[in-house]
């Protein structure tokens, strides 16, 4: 009876690390709609996020190399690989097509994340995909047609341009999952991420230094306000809370808590957006979710 109950409140912990870290991943598109009400750009928006989150992840990195190997030649490149695919470029395709679409349309292309890590695992290493997830994929892809078919009704070429590149940033992040398997196995799950968002972090400032004066700086309190928020509440804290979420309940059951995502992205854009909650959205939404849901359970065994 005793040994059953810290599984019980370790599982219901884990249960909720996961949904809070879901709400909180989701609420970084809203943040990023509200600051392009203040007429900040995509480079400079990404480098102050990027810029109050480099000191907690730089001690995330130092914290999880304590005590461990100093990396290889090897691992570093592949550091700088991963950051740049997975958290650099990812990142900024998202914070430019956030520009064009809708918070609600931009959580259910990213969501379409498992989907191309398959596709990427037949490509580079001729992975099976059974009948079960290609019907999940089947159903997911088409709500995701679904909004979009709505959305470009009204904002035209806009939409399509932002989704090309929402989708961009879900294949570049595909990439990066489909590559770090080797180096999480050797580095560790935290010391790579915390290496890899270091490197991102570097980058998107530099790329402001390289492409914007430095007087593009000089933005409204609120778009500071925001990045801080960003960079804390919707970007470093659900990292290491899904990380804790996973070590409690397994990758399965996080993966499934997390689709809440995109009903929670679409109830803030509804709230603190004003976006419109339409049958298509609902429709598209249970599409793709149910999609997921199919593609990543797996069939009883008897």
């Amino acid at each position: 009876m005793n040994k059953a109950q810290p599984a019980i409140g370790n599982v219901a912990t884990g249960l909720i690390l996961a949904t809070i870290g879901a709400i909180a991943f989701s609420g970084k598109a809203i943040i990023v709609k509200l600051a392009y009400r203040h007429g900040v750009d995509a480079v400079t928006l990404i480098m102050y996020r990027m810029l109050f989150a480099l000191p907690i992840f730089a001690v995330m990195a130092w914290w999880s190399s304590r005590g461990k190997p100093a990396l290889t030649r090897h691992d570093w490149w592949g550091v700088l690989g991963l950051g740049f695919t997975g958290y650099y470029l990812a990142s900024f395709l998202d914070f430019a097509g956030l520009a064009y679409i809708s918070a609600s349309l931009e959580r259910l292309i990213l969501y379409l994340n498992p989907t191309l890590v398959l596709l990427l695992g037949l490509v580079l290493y001729k992975r099976h995909i059974s009948r079960r997830q290609a019907f999940g994929m089947a159903i997911s892809y088409a709500g995701v047609i679904l909004v979009f078919g709505h959305e470009i009704s009204f904002a035209g070429a806009d939409a399509a341009l932002g989704a090309v590149l929402v989708f961009g940033s879900a294949v570049s992040y595909a990439v990066y999952l489909s590559f770090s398997g080797e180096l999480v196995q050797r580095l560790g799950s935290l010391r790579l991420v915390g290496l890899a968002t270091t490197v991102a972090c570097v980058l998107c400032i530099g790329q402001f230094v390289l492409l914007r004066p430095m007087s593009a700086a000089l933005v409204a309190p609120e778009v500071i306000w925001l990045s801080i928020l960003n960079a804390t509440l919707c970007t470093a804290a659900p990292v290491l809370m899904v990380m804790m979420a996973i070590e409690r309940i397994g990758a399965g059951l996080a993966a499934q808590t997390g689709m809440i995502g995109p009903m929670s992205t679409i109830l803030m854009g509804v709230l603190l957006l004003g976006e419109p909650f339409t049958a298509w959205v609902a429709a598209g939404t249970a599409l793709v979710v149910a999609g997921i849901f199919v593609f990543t359970s797996r069939p009883r065994r008897a």
